[in-house]
């Protein structure tokens, strides 16, 4: 029996920049519903040549399988079958869209994973830097096996921080979007966790005290918890299931304010590049 039809311009997900965290967590909660219970009749290649491969066997391993979680670790999408798991990563301009199975392809629209429902779920990539791979240990696979903890998970927490700052000189922005120290929290997230907590993106991690590592972690744990909440920041035509659009971005304090007036001081942001990216911050609110 085919799924009712609610809507599909409501589960569309345009990636404006790199999907963080957030985006990711939205993507996950938004196409959830409509793929666990599911057996996939068919998978659908168009194009295998992603940042690595499609496994030329996908298909074979994929159809026919009834689909048992959708989960996420760090920015993967880990999409659960019976027998394997499939890794999503949405790259830089990377999406998925549920939608009518019967639906035309666009150009960039490389793969359909056609669901007994009479559904589709199509990932669109542009640039191609994304990846759809098979695994049947995804928490050992290389690019999974050597990720720090969960930023909203019990083992993160400012003492980590702390602990893994000592006797380090890198800068402090660079240190906490490390994948290694924690996941997830990537340039915007970096950035408003900073300011929230009053550090310099530029300080040195070594002379960052613990009480304001434990501050850090606490306004990245609600940032990121916020930005989920609110659908994340670099969506620009994502729709929640509630009918309800993302705002994060409304609420953003320096990302992107390079030159405009602080929020909480009014002096003027300062826009640095850090470890190849550009990074804005308050020279009053932040030391």
């Amino acid at each position: 029996m085919r799924t009712p039809m609610l809507g599909f311009a409501k589960f569309f997900y345009c990636l404006s920049v790199m999907p963080e965290l957030p985006e990711v967590e939205t993507t996950r909660r938004g196409i959830e519903p409509y793929l666990v219970g599911q057996r996939v009749t068919r998978v659908i290649v168009r194009e295998r040549r992603l940042r690595w491969p499609i496994p030329e066997d996908l298909d074979v391993r994929l159809s026919g399988q009834r689909i048992e979680a959708v989960e996420r670790r760090a920015k993967y999408l880990l999409i659960k079958a019976e027998a394997g798991t499939l890794i999503a990563h949405l790259g830089m301009s990377g999406s998925l869209r549920l939608v009518d199975a019967e639906l035309p392809h666009g150009k960039h629209e490389h793969v359909d994973i056609v669901l007994e429902s009479g559904m589709a779920l199509r990932y669109t990539d542009p640039r191609r830097f994304g990846a759809l791979l098979w695994s049947n240990d995804p928490l050992s696979h290389t690019l999974l096996a050597s990720l720090g903890p969960e930023p909203l998970g019990d083992e993160f927490d400012g003492d980590r921080l702390f602990r893994m700052s000592r006797g380090r000189s890198m800068a402090v922005k660079p240190f906490i979007m490390d994948n290694a120290v924690v996941v997830g929290v990537g340039n915007i997230y970096a950035s408003e966790a900073l300011f929230a907590a009053g550090i310099d993106p530029r300080r040195a991690v070594g002379t960052v005290s613990r009480a304001r590592y434990l501050k850090l972690a606490e306004e990245i744990r609600r940032i990121l918890a916020c930005a989920i909440e609110r659908g994340g920041t670099t969506l620009r035509d994502f729709v929640g299931g509630d009918g309800k659009p993302g705002y994060f971005q409304q609420e953003l304090f320096v990302y992107g304010r390079g030159g405009e007036f602080c929020k909480n001081c009014g002096s003027t942001l300062r826009e640095t590049r850090l470890g190849q990216r550009a990074s804005v911050h308050c020279i009053r609110c932040q030391r």
